[in-house]
């Protein structure tokens, strides 16, 4: 029997399409899961007709792959992952290679790169996103790793990924765990996004009393413009589902959010490294707040607020939703500065040399975030490589500029009628922060002076240098 090009391992749903999709590309395919009843499920179901060979143990699937052998594991990040490596390396040649495409955390990727290189197995962390359908037709892929594999899966994982005016989304990121770091931040931003796009409903749905319809058309006209994103088109699909008695099926949903983690290793990070990634905290915050359910329904019951109602005319109603649509445009450019700002914090800490603007390229299709203007952050890149913030970019200025009359009416109106949002109100504020050359941090390090003699420097004198000030003398 000929060889296999590549093995997958983990024939979950996202496991099978990716396994079509390399198929479909031409490739000869093995697989493996643990539990063997689904390699039967899978070759006798999707999968027949097709060239992908199936396996019932570590040994065969290993044997019925071509060298270098090339192995891409699509299961459950965590000890699942440790578990397979261990059950893998024994059988395994100096030059092997390994690939998680799980959401994999980024140090954990880093460990296992340094661990295989010891054994003379490469391994890549490779981030994957798209969800179902994009595994099957085409995802963005994010590797990253040992360099040394990447000549040996880079024609499989372009052929397999997204295409835009005929580039794949899909290129090498750097060292170690970037790979599976940037396709954190990628999530975080998608936290981010979705935040966005649920505080633009809630106003138009509570603010303007729009009725769910009338808020689809809203969002497909704004899927049009600059708004134009995946996440923008799936919300106005899903505000025209009916429910078998011809109400939205939205409103049958239970408004308490999940979520898988990547979210939150994206804001944690961020404290680690000092980088105020505040809209992106504050849409983890919003899924934590979201599953207090029990709590808010008595809250409900007790706690008061302002009326969430407001009169307005037919004229009024299109100013009230065009300024919606600009604290969303504006908020959104937020998200992405802050991620970009991480992602270049991260690159000095741990020493990868990230190409940003490639990577908005990676993101422009197949992914979850996917969006017209990431043309313009690849621009912005292109124009200067070391560009600090998005924000200092010719085109997120005058996009910011024409956007925040509406962003700060919408946060105003919102804060005046009781409507929550937190990420609108978040990304203002940290955009008033970052443009303000002077900030009441200079009171904060007299305070932290005073009690614990913590320092402070001197405007009027060469940074570095470090003074102490006794307070209590003239109290």
């Amino acid at each position: 029997m000929k060889q296999a090009d590549i093995g997958l391992i983990g024939l979950a749903v996202m496991g099978q399409n990716l396994a079509l999709n390399i198929n479909d590309h031409g490739f000869r395919l093995s697989v493996f899961n643990r539990t063997t009843s689904k390699v039967d499920d899978f070759i006798n179901g999707s999968a027949k007709g097709t060239q992908i060979i199936g396996t019932y143990s570590i040994e065969e699937f290993v044997n019925s792959l071509s060298s270098p052998r090339r192995i891409l594991l699509m299961v459950k990040a965590g000890e699942v992952v440790d578990h397979f490596i261990e059950l893998l390396v024994p059988h395994l040649d100096t030059g092997d290679i390994i690939m998680d495409g799980g959401n994999s955390l980024y140090t954990d990727t880093t460990r296992r790169v340094k661990s295989m290189e010891k054994k003379g197995i490469v391994y890549l962390g490779t981030g994957i996103s798209g969800g179902e359908e994009g595994a099957r037709n085409g995802p963005s892929i994010m590797p990253g790793g040992n360099k040394e594999g990447w000549p040996q899966v880079k024609n499989i994982l372009q052929s397999i990924t997204a295409k835009v005016d005929g580039e794949p989304c899909c290129e090498w990121i750097g060292e170690e765990g970037a790979g599976h770091y940037v396709k954190m931040v990628h999530n975080g931003i998608e936290y981010g996004d979705m935040q966005l796009i649920c505080e633009a409903y809630q106003f138009l749905r509570e603010g303007l009393s729009l009725s769910v319809d009338e808020i689809a058309d809203i969002f497909s006209q704004w899927n049009e413009g600059e708004l134009n994103s995946y996440l923008i088109e799936i919300t106005s699909h899903i505000l025209r589902v009916k429910d078998a008695d011809g109400e939205p099926l939205v409103d049958k949903i239970l408004d308490s959010a999940g979520q898988k983690g990547t979210g939150k290793w994206t804001a944690i990070n961020s404290l680690e490294l000092g980088i105020p990634l505040t809209l992106i905290g504050e849409a983890v915050y919003s899924r934590f707040l979201s599953a207090l359910k029990s709590e808010r329904v008595k809250a409900a019951k007790v706690l008061e607020g302002p009326d969430t109602e407001f009169d307005y005319t037919e004229q009024e109603k299109a100013q009230y939703i065009d300024a919606v649509k600009d604290a969303l445009y504006a908020s959104k450019i937020i998200s992405y500065t802050q991620g970009y700002m991480l992602m270049r914090e991260a690159a000095k800490a741990y020493q990868w040399n990230l190409n940003y603007g490639g990577i908005a390229l990676i993101w422009r299709g197949g992914c979850i975030i996917r969006s017209r203007f990431l043309d313009s952050i690849k621009h912005a890149y292109s124009n200067n490589p070391e560009l600090e913030s998005l924000l200092l970019d010719d085109f997120f200025q005058q996009a910011i500029a024409s956007a925040q009359t509406g962003w700060r009416k919408t946060v105003s109106l919102a804060v005046e009628s009781g409507i929550p949002v937190p990420g609108f109100a978040a990304a203002l504020t940290f955009y008033d922060g970052y443009r303000m050359e002077s900030v009441p941090a200079n009171l904060l390090q007299a305070q932290r002076d005073y009690f614990g003699a913590h320092t402070f420097e001197r405007i009027d004198q060469p940074r570095g240098e470090f003074f102490h000030h006794e307070w209590a003398d003239e109290s």
